[in-house]
């Protein structure tokens, strides 16, 4: 069935994808409404959120989306570098702080982000993710199915924030690593989760039937489909993790040699770590001595009279 609706369309076919643009558009609607309410937000985040909604757009429609389910390995590469590397930080960069406490305000989504800010948790989660969504099964049922397709990206989009939730200061109360820990980091997720991409460059034949018993796109062989898979995967993720390894590390050093503290504690970290007190204490019920506690209310009039007969005099 898959081949007989490849081979009847053109690779080119042009699919509007409008379920895909409802929900970006009203995601892009939803921002304006809640900076409005929350205060006008910088410019560079507003960019930034305009940014990561059009690579979304981009990975997730027409004609990216059709050649990652039907007709390319190298195509689905590069829709899930967008949805793993650029999508997940540009929309976290672009909420306004009040805006991001706000939406990790609630307890099960802030213990989701303490966890995940944990590199080690974050290196086994991504690379969970990535390598169950490139097993066979999942690339068949993604170019046989639109809610595999629908389910995958969803996975992968989670796969992406965990991977750059440790990284990011605009997270609230997360115990985030130091400069030199965050490289470090980056570097360990450049290489364990694609390690996939080696085996696509040195395998000698087609590992994925999906795509090598389709029809082939721009006359290339399904296996080297597959090793230029392999070298976009590995060079593209090593490039953009040690780029942003590295400018960490050289902003952090210009702060250190300004005599500034590379990490500073925030207010909204400060806020966030109150909350978890409060909630703590409301779990367990925090006990008070008797002197402390507010007495019970008053049955009627004269039990209340009475307790205003026992009050002690007040000093002049």
């Amino acid at each position: 069935m898959r081949a007989a609706a490849v081979t009847s369309s053109s690779p080119w076919t042009f699919h509007l994808h409008g379920a895909t643009w409802l929900v970006v558009l009203a995601l892009g609607v939803a921002y304006g409404v809640a900076i409005r309410r929350t205060g006008p937000a910088q410019r560079r985040k507003i960019a930034a959120m305009v940014t990561g909604l059009v690579v979304l757009l981009v990975a997730l429609t027409w004609p990216l989306a059709d050649l990652a389910a039907h007709w390319s390995l190298t195509a689905l590469v590069i829709q899930r570098l967008f949805l793993l590397l650029a999508v997940p930080p540009l929309l976290m960069i672009g909420l306004p702080p009040a805006l991001m406490a706000r939406l990790t305000r609630p307890a099960a989504i802030d213990a989701v982000v303490r966890r995940c800010a944990r590199p080690a948790i974050a290196v086994v989660l991504v690379t969970v993710i990535a390598v169950a969504t490139l097993t066979t099964p999942a690339v068949d049922a993604e170019g046989a199915s639109a809610w595999a397709r629908l389910g995958l990206d969803l996975a992968l989009l989670v796969a992406g924030f965990a991977l750059w939730t440790p990284v990011l200061t605009e997270l609230p109360g997360t115990d985030r690593p130091s400069a030199l820990g965050r490289a470090g980091y980056l570097i360990v997720q450049s290489i364990v989760p694609s390690f996939l991409a080696v085996i696509w460059i040195f395998a000698r034949h087609p590992l994925y039937p999906h795509f090598a018993q389709g029809p082939r796109l721009l006359h290339v062989s399904p296996l080297m489909d597959q090793q230029m898979a392999g070298f976009v995967a590995k060079f593209t993720t090593i490039a953009a993790l040690w780029t942003v390894a590295f400018v960490g590390l050289s902003r952090a050093q210009q702060v250190v040699s300004t005599g500034g503290d590379p990490d500073p504690l925030l207010w909204s970290d400060v806020e966030r770590h109150l909350e978890r007190a409060e909630r703590s204490e409301r779990r367990r019920g925090v006990w008070l001595p008797p002197a402390y506690q507010d007495p019970p209310a008053p049955k009627d009039r004269s039990e209340l009279d009475d307790r205003e007969g026992q009050r002690p005099p007040e000093d002049p």
